[in-house]
């Protein structure tokens, strides 16, 4: 890595703003923003604040941009800044620039991934970056005096970065094949005909028993004491198993309030949500200790495989069974007669266990954050911030507007 290291030792660095007409370009006079209901589809992709939102027929700009969210950016920390590329179309969520003369264009998309934005955002709940304010952001150009140097560095800066970065989209869209195949097998696996096995409710007192959890907030969660789920959690932090949780509650507001805790081999399903298409998902819980629940959750005690039933509760199959008894509004919500009506099927033990082996491969390699191909994507996304950092981090100025 010598040579990174020699690549920018001694270059002389002037700065300049995003304002400065002559390296770059702001194109935000194309914009045009279209109503979903009005868009006409087609292949042109249709950019908003953090991503594509649709496909359409017509453009409004053609070749290498810049799209800097104007608000709507999912994260002020991590700035919203898009690299596009051919023919697309920008609504006004969306600043639209490039680099011209000296500045290349792809040099400053890596550049700008490092800006601290937040002070140029104004506004309060929904942060906006003005033109006004874009315009004096500071961008670095090395050698101003030797163009031609200076554009050789930026070339071989982005030809760094990119490596990482091409690296990083392939194996993306592996796991996005893996995942396809990981959901096509585990709706196969999980199938069977009538004449093959058992088909019973879930609520069937032969089969299981859905029991709901009770009351806590987030205020009563704690850093350590008795493990516990909250519902919130099961849609940003636990998939098909766990054994351990990421809250506690104190051990007092358990006995206070007599809450019920699933035990080893229960599973918990989220039964309220905004989204009608997550409600019902199930995590095994196999910690040793019992898990307080809250009570928009419940938990199924069975002598079924848990992992098969989490599973199970993870496919169309399911879905389809349990969505007629879901309670829509604001917040969408299933009570435990509508869970028990889903018909499962019963496979011998020995089955159930084969089919979880299987999936626990597929589950593995797309979801885990110590192996499989997240962790692969992680090391290399952390690479690609090393090494970015390295390149493009220079002694700040004060930039006159």
């Amino acid at each position: 890595m010598s040579e990174l290291e020699k690549l920018l030792d001694g270059v002389d660095l002037a700065w300049t703003t995003i304002g400065d007409i002559n390296f770059i370009e702001i194109a935000n006079s194309g914009r045009k923003p279209v109503k979903a209901s009005l868009r006409i589809a087609g292949e042109i992709p249709y950019y908003g604040a953090n991503n594509i939102q649709d496909y359409v027929e017509g453009f409004t700009h053609d070749g290498k941009f810049i799209l800097i969210a104007e608000d709507g950016s999912k994260s002020l920390e991590n700035y919203s800044i898009q690299y596009a590329v051919g023919k697309f179309w920008a609504n006004n969520h969306i600043h639209v620039i490039k680099g011209k003369n000296e500045i290349t264009t792809k040099f400053l998309y890596h550049y700008l991934q490092i800006v601290n934005f937040i002070p140029f955002l104004s506004g309060g709940g929904r942060a906006k970056l003005t033109k006004g304010q874009l315009i004096n952001i500071p961008i670095p150009i090395p050698c101003p005096d030797d163009p031609e140097k200076s554009l050789a560095i930026q070339k071989e800066i982005v030809h760094i970065l990119d490596t990482f970065t091409e690296l990083t989209t392939e194996l993306t869209t592996e796991l996005t094949a893996r995942k396809k195949q990981y959901s096509y097998y585990r709706e196969q696996l999980l199938r069977f005909r009538e004449s093959e096995v058992k088909h019973l409710p879930m609520g069937d007192e032969s089969v299981g028993e859905f029991i709901r959890g009770k009351r806590f907030v987030k205020t009563d969660m704690i850093d350590e004491g008795v493990p516990c789920i909250h519902y919130g959690e099961m849609y940003t932090h636990y998939d098909t198993w766990a054994d351990k949780t990421k809250s506690f509650v104190s051990k007092e507001l358990v006995e206070k309030k007599n809450l019920r805790r699933a035990q080893k081999g229960d599973v918990v399903l989220v039964a309220a949500g905004e989204t009608i298409e997550d409600i019902g998902q199930g995590t095994a819980w196999l910690g040793e200790e019992g898990a307080v629940i809250h009570d928009a959750c419940f938990y199924y005690k069975s002598d079924l495989n848990p992992k098969y039933v989490a599973y199970f509760t993870r496919t169309r199959q399911f879905h389809d069974q349990i969505k007629k008894h879901i309670r829509t509004g604001k917040i969408s919500a299933i009570n435990a007669a509508g869970l028990g009506k889903a018909i499962i099927p019963i496979p011998s033990f020995e089955e159930q266990e084969r089919i979880v082996n299987i999936l626990d491969k597929f589950d593995v390699l797309t979801t885990s954050i110590s192996e499989g191909l997240p962790k692969e994507i992680e090391l290399r996304n952390k690479q690609y911030e090393y090494y970015r950092n390295k390149l493009l981090t220079f002694p700040n100025v004060i930039v006159e507007a």
